[in-house]
């Protein structure tokens, strides 16, 4: 079988797994659970100045009969006192040894608060911090969380002051709220960051209710801005990975990887662009700990199929792949093909085709039922029958290249040659 050990910044796990900073890793009998279970690793609940949370505090958006596409929360950090958290963080590090056990900071916005800290989180024995830069609800109105990671400046200072007092390895957690990640991941960087992980959350309202007019979570009538994760993030996550993973100064340093992990398929996308490791909470909080199973044997057996010995052999092996659309291939060309032996006839492929594309599907009336095939004069080839077709390879794809040479657009319009006439 493959190994799938993960070392992060000399960090050691059995897996890539971690659970990521949020209520799943909140105390001492979660994440023992969570390590029983078979987890990798957690990053423990950011810890800072005490706080006072809301209730209620969780909302989600559900799509096509599935519960949580989306998942919204307004809590803050660790609500508990601080001696309790580093208490059951030292005991959980004794009891566990071979996991990642790293800890979110959120300290005062000023170096001895840092330092403080720092220190005390260190003498629990854990593995590494985590900084968070990302909380976008809530603690931002104090100028942290997300207040810090929208600056890359006072993002830069505030690594550096961490950076004079730890001993132990460096995350820092970027924040999505921002047009790009890599101006703050850039100053992480050069302010001596290890390391870096993202997503955080995305601001967000997901529902109002119809009734009281109240957006969703509702708290007495009121709601806020909450912290939007879940299945419903993963492309936002891979594109800001992939951006941090491919930009000269980011990515010398590892990246734990976070946004709408669910499955192994998943995780594999995400170790593909360039995660390390991967840190999952919505998918837990939702089927609970066992979910680890599935991950490690799904990523093990694809791994063994691939002939992947070690996770290095193909973390952000996909990277290379994602170019600017100015460098793609012009002469590329496919077209649909549907398997009449496949067809359930159901009509999907024409109307969507028909009413919001190019019109490349003709229909023949029939009896007992209608029958569809491709205008292949008219296909460009671009995927969207093959998308809202409910029968899996009933639609695919054929190569039929415009030419045999690599023709981007640059060189396209170099040429001066001719755009579509129609």
């Amino acid at each position: 079988m493959a190994d799938i050990s993960a070392d992060f910044l000399g960090i050691k796990s059995p897996n890539p797994f971690w659970l990521a900073s949020a209520p799943p890793t909140d105390k001492k009998i979660n994440v023992l659970r969570a390590f029983e279970a078979g987890w990798g690793g957690v990053v423990w609940k950011t810890l800072g100045s005490q706080v006072k949370n809301v209730s209620s505090r969780y909302s989600s958006v559900n799509y096509n009969g599935q519960r949580m596409m989306g998942f919204n929360n307004i809590e803050l950090i660790s609500d508990r006192p601080l001696h309790i958290n580093l208490q059951e963080i030292k005991e959980c590090v004794k009891l566990f040894p071979d996991r990642a056990m790293i800890v979110s900071l959120m300290a005062d916005n000023d170096r001895k608060s840092w330092h403080e800290l720092i220190r005390k989180v260190e003498d629990t024995g854990a593995h590494g911090l985590e900084l968070n830069f990302g909380c976008p609800h809530g603690m931002t109105e104090r100028g942290m969380g997300a207040a810090v990671g929208q600056d890359p400046e006072i993002a830069k200072m505030v690594v550096e002051w961490v950076m004079e007092a730890a001993t132990i390895p460096v995350i820092t957690k970027l924040t999505p709220n921002v047009h790009s990640v890599v101006p703050t991941g850039r100053a992480a960087v050069e302010g001596g960051s290890n390391a870096l992980s993202l997503i955080n959350t995305i601001q967000s309202v997901t529902s109002v209710d119809l009734d009281t007019f109240v957006p969703n979570p509702d708290v007495g009538g009121k709601s806020t801005f909450g912290g939007y994760c879940g299945p419903a993030v993963k492309p936002i996550a891979l594109k800001m990975l992939t951006t941090i993973c491919q930009d000269p100064i980011t990515s010398k340093v590892p990246v734990s990887g976070i946004g709408g992990i669910s499955t192994w398929k998943d995780a594999a996308e995400f170790m593909l662009l360039g995660a390390t490791t991967l840190q999952v909470c919505t998918a837990a909080m939702k089927y609970g700990f066992r979910i680890i199973d599935d991950m490690c044997d799904g990523l093990n057996n694809w791994m063994d199929e691939k002939g992947f010995k070690t996770i290095n052999d193909f973390i952000g092996k996909s990277i290379p792949t994602l170019q600017h659309w100015e460098d793609l291939d012009i002469n590329f060309h496919i077209v649909a093909h549907i398997n009449e032996n496949k067809c359930i006839h159901c009509g999907l492929c024409y109307i969507a085709c028909e009413d919001a594309s190019h019109q490349a599907i003709s229909l023949s009336h029939g009896n007992p039922y209608n029958t569809y095939a491709i205008k292949e004069e008219e296909c460009v080839g671009c995927n969207l029958c093959k998308l809202v077709c409910p029968v899996d390879n009933c639609i695919t794809m054929t190569e039929q290249r415009r030419g045999d040479e690599y023709l981007n657009w640059k060189e396209f319009q170099r040429r001066g040659l001719p755009l579509n006439d129609h």
